[in-house]
């Protein structure tokens, strides 16, 4: 699925249109996504100001003048469309419109007035409607960790976090109560950054390494912010671009190929933790 900076690039591109808009003529085609969608959620919309466009993880959280907060999250192929344009290029073709396009509105703000569209053609992305005094309560977000662009994320935090620890570092990271929003590519390129191996007990890392870590976590994602994004085969940005992050990946999807650190000879390899697919370099990432 889309990882945090897939998700920002959205929101950074759907606020220009979004934020103070009126929503109108709000329609959907189905009565459910991953899940179904919320009791009279069109009636609920129509008429709402968009206070702003946030991101909590990988959610886009969307505060409403109705007092209500409208939650989206992409799923593996959700996307928004603006004017019914294909936001991006992708390597392999999703269907954004049709009997794919799941969500309609009309977003009019300073007298302009923008068709906003959202398809999932596996739907496996979702909508709510939560009171805003209670997002912050909910579940979904009641138990996630700092923002790695926060400054509640820190060395300090992960040394307190890891103290103890005998799990790895990677599935350590990928534990949203540790860290909100880090997601199996960016975890494995700060790895790699940080010349950190995966392999190694989170508990067993030094300060300094910790502290390192942290900095190549929040330079790894902002850097994929800048880019646009990694551009995987189901991600588009909102504004129509294409990001260009994947092909400067070090280590994420590159297993077989030659290290990129200077002076190394290493390959980079390929392993499971977690469920999940690691990649780093053995010669580089010492434990």
């Amino acid at each position: 699925m889309p990882e945090l900076p897939e998700v920002e690039t959205v929101r950074r591109g759907l606020t220009p249109v979004l934020q103070g808009a009126r929503l109108s003529r709000v329609g959907i085609n189905r009565p459910d996504l991953r899940f179904p969608f919320p009791e009279r959620f069109v009636e609920r919309l129509e008429g709402a100001t968009v206070q702003r466009i946030d991101r909590r993880a990988k959610y886009l959280l969307m505060p409403l003048s109705t007092g209500e907060t409208w939650i989206a999250h992409l799923g593996m192929t959700g996307r928004f469309t603006l004017d019914g344009a294909q936001l991006g290029e992708f390597e392999e073709p999703a269907p954004i419109a049709g009997k794919h396009e799941h969500f309609t509105a009309c977003a009019v703000r300073d007298g302009a007035a923008t068709r906003i569209g959202y398809a999932d053609a596996r739907r496996f992305g979702f909508m709510r409607l939560i009171p805003t005094d209670q997002v912050e309560t909910h579940p979904w977000f009641a138990g996630l960790g700092p923002e790695p662009l926060s400054a509640g994320f820190s060395g300090a935090h992960l040394i307190q976090a890891f103290a103890g620890k005998t799990q790895n570092i990677k599935v350590s990271l990928l534990d949203q109560r540790i860290v909100a929003g880090l997601g199996n590519i960016y975890v494995c390129e700060a790895l790699y950054r940080a010349r950190i191996s995966p392999l190694v007990a989170a508990g067993s890392v030094s300060k300094a390494r910790l502290e390192r870590l942290a900095t190549q976590v929040r330079d790894v994602l902002n850097d994929a912010i800048a880019a646009g994004g990694s551009t995987l085969r189901d991600f588009a940005n909102a504004e129509g671009g294409q990001g260009y992050f994947q092909h400067r990946f070090d280590v994420y999807g590159r297993d077989g190929q030659p290290c990129r650190g200077q002076g190394c000879a290493g390959v980079v390899a390929r392993i499971v933790q977690g469920g999940r697919s690691t990649f780093y370099c053995p010669s580089c990432q010492k434990r």
